[in-house]
């Protein structure tokens, strides 16, 4: 008998893990959460590649405008540093020989020129050109208050996607070829564009083969 499809409910997220598409193709609907207070250390602003020296965390520098009660809404990314230079630079150096890096360049690159004030609005613009590439058509809602728990009828990611959860609670997913993985061996989970660099056309089918996957860690 097949799985009942539900709405789903995401935090928003730089470059989202394999995990985050794997959940989106396996809901109803997807619904990013935008009221909650911001919570720091996780993929809100943060995505993780695979880099000549094995995994490595990519951090956006954000301003909290109302201290520890700013929404996620709210924050604003910070530009007193050039972390667009240097995101974009380690991402040509980890990708420039994996399959599909030229074929895809382009459209990348330009986040990572334009400046956008608010996170939620940077990571709701990449998150559409994943989508585009991926070929997932799914209109993204934004959540409308806060609650802090939703019912049966609903599948709460918002915090269960983590850098924390990924370290304490790995999601084991099929290899793939990846650039350094005879240095280092096959790492899971890494950002969506890891995938798409390494994978091209066929990273869609590879995210509906861990349907499997996606059903047990469905909690």
């Amino acid at each position: 008998m097949e799985s009942i499809l539900l709405p789903l409910i995401l935090s928003t997220s730089y470059l989202p893990p394999i995990e985050y598409f794997t959940s989106i193709i396996n809901s109803k609907e997807v619904v990013i959460e935008q009221k909650e207070s911001y919570k720091k250390q996780t993929f809100r602003n943060r995505c993780e590649i695979y880099s000549s020296n094995g995994k490595l965390s990519l951090s956006i520098p954000i301003i909290k405008i109302n201290g520890h009660n700013t929404k996620t809404k709210d924050i604003k990314i910070s530009f007193i540093e050039n972390w667009q230079k240097n995101h974009w630079r380690a991402i040509e150096s980890a990708y420039n020989s994996s399959p599909f890096f030229l074929y895809y360049k382009d459209d990348f690159k330009k986040f990572f020129t334009e400046k956008h004030e608010k996170l939620i609005v940077f990571n709701s613009k990449l998150l559409m050109l994943l989508f585009e590439i991926l070929g997932i058509n799914y209109k993204v809602k934004f959540t409308n208050e806060f609650l802090k728990y939703y019912g049966d009828d609903f599948i709460d990611k918002r915090n269960l996607i983590s850098p924390k959860n990924n370290i304490n609670n790995p999601q084991k997913f099929t290899s793939y070829s990846q650039v350094f993985d005879i240095k280092f061996g096959f790492i899971s989970n890494l950002s969506i564009i890891d995938l798409i660099f390494n994978e091209g056309p066929n990273a869609i089918e590879y995210l509906k083969s861990q349907k499997n996957n996606e059903l047990l860690n469905k909690v």
